[in-house]
């Protein structure tokens, strides 16, 4: 549209948006007009005494005729584009071309990058137009940005994309000189958006304008790509992991593939994948086993198809703690009963969990079951935080709240919200409303709403289901493929439940379902609450999954179920002291954050602790990073790291409070290249579009970039002069009164007047 316009009118929009519209007359503007109107007035008194005509012939032959007149009257005026330009060679013009990896992808025919030297080479039509009007600096930008000779030295190589280091860079060069504009040729990806947007203000009250070249294509359009894959950071050994990943494509919908899950190079588990419609991102859940112990790189992937553009994007790592150690759990059951029994006997060889019991098993007389020592829970359940506090997660059997008093109901409370561990509550005949749990402290804990109780009793049998979000929980898959779980769970027997319970809350997941003669009824949901998490298991007599009649003596099921919650329960629940780092994978040199959080016995927050994070290299080399209180809560601690070295590191954290040393688990990252670029690899025009918008620039595709050169010269930024350009010689003119005389000879011929 653009060319066509400039065809018509001489010049393009931009070059009119520039300037403004003035006349230089040969002759004093009065005479002319006058002129003109003269000419009208005779050619309309001409028309109006011819008698041969109609009226209406002469109406339109008349106003044809000083249509004509007026054009010619306009061009004697000699109108003209009056402009502020630049002076040559008086202003300089800063060239930001993306080195980053994604200008490598080929979603135009060729790779990015070959586009952008051809438009850019040292010897083309592009370079040598400013070269002519301007001084050019040429710099390269990835994650920082570098003064470049010609694109030549181009490498295409950095690991991500830093537009607001680039225009920061050129700014800061250019700051005591002429600028006439900065031009920036790249894809558009950006991995700090709240660093633009400080730099966009920064170009704004310099009065730098940006002119932003877009190149590729907005949506890649044969690709598939793993955008993100989410899982727990830490788990115990021998825990079944579910992860969550998102798959998105172009060009392959309703195909299927295989997603493959690696541990180190081990596959561990494949999940057959429908591929979703084009640029609609689908969730997609997969369940492995974390079988070795240490720091375990997990990769995810699907294989790349044959004429894929972007293969890199088909994969997501992912690196778990799969810690060896021996969790402990409190159970507190208010009777004697099977389910504590065949729980127990469920987790029995289970070498990472500790399942300590105390049962009622009359008024006032307690079993104990698993106890470290002698003095453990000798006083029955915890009356300490203390003593609560050093489990990693409760389980509540069929008891009643009035049992405990109300500071251990606040404590069981706290034992979540402050502690970070979690509650389990089972169902049964003296548990949640039955039992007189609504109201209390713990009662705003748990992830559903208890209704008063009816009076009475309360029974129903109900035949378990998963809900979608159950069917790939780490929890409730009971098979590795999801469609083998789901027939797992049909051929389960039905169980028994005594507790009526409300709505889940906001915020709760409900897990598994039940049918039963008065309805559904929430049979598993879980919910976080503060540090830690709830979870309400309603039947009371889920051994049925073990001994009923109709269940094979070598099905798993009951044991898989109890031993997948108990691990779930224990992972992530946090120690005194916990060290975290930002993100799991750095580049080398990458600055990377450093976290702790320290807390006292009751895990409140210490804010005068002496911190020392301990980071360890895959050559053994040792550096000692002092983290300071980060102030925006008790107990914070921060530093900033960057690792030189490639390979798998390790964080451990050594907090001193009050002259005793407390450590805690290690956190790990890996230093190894980035990929990042691979990924949302598209175009990012609208980005493009902002920063030229916001700073007075244009936007344009490569396509259209050989007008930079002359838009840049009419912008008027920087060392300017006053330039006049005619327009009295426009094509358009021309066309308009060669259009007019034609269509004054079509309607004389058209009524019989030649």
């Amino acid at each position: 549209m653009d060319g066509l316009l400039a065809l018509l009118f001489k010049y393009r929009p931009a070059v009119f948006d520039a300037g403004r519209i003035g006349f230089a007359p040969p002759l004093p503007a009065p005479w002319i007009i006058a002129f003109v109107a003269l000419a009208a007035a005779c050619v309309t008194l001409l028309y109006l005494r011819a008698r041969h005509r109609t009226i209406l012939q002469n109406a339109v032959l008349a106003t044809l005729r000083i249509a004509v007149l007026l054009i010619l009257g306009f061009c004697l005026l000699r109108p003209q584009l009056v402009l502020s330009t630049v002076v040559p060679q008086q202003n300089h013009v800063a060239v930001l071309v993306d080195d980053s990896r994604s200008m490598r992808v080929a979603d135009g025919g060729e790779p990015r990058a070959a586009a952008v030297q051809r438009a850019l080479a040292p010897d083309g039509a592009l370079l040598r137009a400013l070269s002519d009007r301007f001084r050019v600096r040429q710099y390269a930008f990835s994650d920082a940005a570098r003064r470049l000779d010609d694109v030549t030295g181009l490498t295409f190589a950095g690991e991500r994309t830093r537009l607001a280091t680039a225009l920061d860079r050129a700014r800061a060069d250019l700051a005591s000189l002429p600028v006439a504009g900065i031009v920036v040729v790249s894809d558009g990806g950006e991995s700090d958006a709240a660093a633009l947007t400080e730099s966009l203000l920064a170009l704004r009250a310099t009065g730098a304008p940006v002119y932003a070249v877009g190149v590729g294509r907005e949506h890649v359009d044969r690709d598939i790509e793993l955008s993100r894959a989410g899982a727990p950071a830490e788990v115990l050994q021998g825990t079944a992991v579910a992860a969550e990943l998102i798959v998105a494509q172009r060009g392959y919908a309703g195909q299927r593939a295989d997603l493959i899950v690696e541990d180190e190079g081990r596959i561990v588990a494949r999940e057959a994948v429908e591929l979703p419609r084009d640029g609609v991102p689908m969730p997609v859940r997969v369940s492995f086993t974390a079988e070795q112990a240490g720091a375990r790189r997990f990769r995810f992937h699907i294989a790349p198809r044959d004429d894929e553009r972007i293969p890199e994007n088909n994969v997501q790592d992912m690196l778990i703690h799969v810690r060896d150690a021996r969790e402990k759990i409190l159970y507190f059951e208010g009777e004697p009963r099977f389910e504590m029994k065949f729980l127990r006997r469920a987790i029995e060889d289970d070498e990472n969990v500790q399942l300590v019991v105390l049962q009622r098993t009359a008024a006032n007389r307690f079993m104990r079951f698993a106890v470290d020592s002698a003095g453990e829970l000798a006083d029955n359940f915890p009356r300490t935080r203390d003593e609560l506090f050093r489990y990693r997660a409760l389980i509540l059997g069929s008891v009643e709240a009035s049992f405990f008093t109300h500071d251990q109901l606040r404590m069981i409370a706290d034992f979540v919200s402050v502690r970070g561990g979690s509650l389990l509550m089972l169902g049964g005949p003296r548990a949640l409303a039955e039992g007189g749990w609504a109201g209390t402290p713990v009662a705003e804990v748990l992830p559903v709403t208890l209704p008063q109780p009816a009076g009475g009793s309360y029974f129903q049998e109900i035949r378990i289901r998963p809900t979608r979000d159950g069917a790939a929980h780490a929890v409730t898959r009971l098979a590795a493929r999801t469609d083998s779980a789901a027939a797992v769970w049909q051929r389960l027997p039905p169980l028994t439940v005594f507790n009526r319970v409300g709505r889940a809350k906001p915020g709760a997941s409900v897990l598994l379902t039940g049918e039963a003669d008065d309805g559904d009824h929430i049979v598993l949901a879980a919910q976080r609450y503060g540090r830690g998490q709830s979870v309400v298991f309603t039947p009371h007599d889920s051994w049925l999954w073990q001994m009923h009649a109709d269940v094979a003596v070598d099905d798993m099921s009951h044991e898989t179920f109890w031993r997948q919650m108990l691990r779930w329960l224990v992972d992530g629940v946090p120690r005194q002291v916990v060290a975290s780092v930002d993100r799991d994978r750095v580049s080398t040199g990458e600055p990377l954050r450093l976290t702790a959080q320290v807390d006292d016995e009751r895990y409140i927050g210490v804010n005068g602790a002496e911190v020392i994070a301990r980071v360890t290299g895959p050559s053994g080399t040792t550096s000692e990073v002092p983290l300071s209180w980060t102030i925006d809560r008790d107990g914070a601690y921060a530093a900033s790291f960057s690792a030189g070295e490639e390979g798998l590191h390790r964080v451990d954290v050594v907090a001193t409070v009050d002259g005793r040393t407390i450590t805690g688990e290690p956190a790990w990252f890996r230093v190894a290249p980035g990929t990042s670029e691979y990924y949302d690899a598209g175009l990012h025009a609208d980005l493009l579009r902002r920063i030229a918008e916001e700073t007075g620039g244009r936007y344009y595709t490569l396509d259209q970039i050989e007008r930079l050169p002359e838009d840049l010269a009419v912008a008027g930024h920087g060392a300017s002069m006053v330039e006049t350009r005619e327009l009295w010689d426009m094509p358009i003119l021309f066309l308009l009164m060669l259009g007019l005389v034609g269509a004054e000879w079509g309607m004389r011929r058209r009524w019989g007047l030649v």
